[in-house]
């Protein structure tokens, strides 16, 4: 198998990445799954967005195996694959890693993302949860892995795609969705309720956010059997 579909799926959402502003130097990764294959597609370690193809995409089994692929996958391999593992069968395809700058903020301050406004509520069903700090010895073990532990963690009673991103501590952000470009297109909002969300702090600390029924009104209409808004 030569995984085409996924490579492509994986290098275009991977050069959309420095399009969107949310990476600076080579900091950010995007996955593609396949789920009746049992594999995905990710960045390889290091290499410049602009001289991406897909035939250098890594293809990585669920065991963490590469099965195709001549150059080193991300770093970051081990977390995409435990989110796969554990957010797969809830309809998660594809994995982002970024570096952008106010989302880093949050994860800096072990801040979550309060919904203070309809932005927020269309694209994340609450606040965008922030994970508890690692432990030494998840760090000093097999920190990649133990970083998609933490978030597997924090997520526990959560539906995933209600809230479609987290905040590692210390770190920065993840975001998934059903596609690659779904996933970099919520990679995109992430950065831009947390650059509201520090701007609205700015002006008014004491901010308590919008109310539960505007919330729902706003998530709601865009997702789920009822939802009514777009084509």
């Amino acid at each position: 198998m030569n995984y085409k579909d996924i490579r492509e799926e994986c290098c275009e959402a991977n050069i959309a990445l420095p399009k969107t502003g949310l990476v600076d130097l080579t900091f950010g990764n995007v996955s593609v799954y396949d789920p009746q294959a049992g594999v995905f597609a990710i960045k390889p370690s290091g290499v410049d967005y602009a001289a991406l193809r897909p035939a250098d995409m890594v293809v990585v089994d669920l065991d963490g195996n590469i099965v195709d692929g001549s150059l080193k996958p991300s770093s970051d391999t081990p977390t995409h694959r435990r989110l796969f593992l554990a957010f797969g069968e809830a309809g998660v395809r594809s994995v982002v890693h970024t570096h952008s700058r106010c989302a880093v903020a949050f994860a800096q301050a072990g801040r979550e993302i309060p919904c203070l406004g309809t932005t927020h509520a269309d694209h994340f069903y609450g606040t965008v949860p922030v994970t508890r700090e690692m432990f030494p010895e998840e760090i000093q073990g097999e920190y990649e892995w133990e970083t998609g532990n933490v978030i597997v963690e924090r997520f526990e009673g959560l539906n995933p795609m209600d809230f479609p991103a987290v905040l590692v501590n210390g770190h920065g952000p993840f975001a998934w969705n059903v596609s690659g470009a779904k996933a970099v297109e919520y990679a995109h909002a992430l950065e831009i309720v947390a650059d509201m969300a520090i701007k609205t702090f700015a002006i008014a600390p004491n901010c308590h956010g919008i109310s539960r029924s505007l919330l729902d009104k706003h998530f709601l209409r865009k997702h789920g059997k009822d939802a009514y808004y777009g084509q």
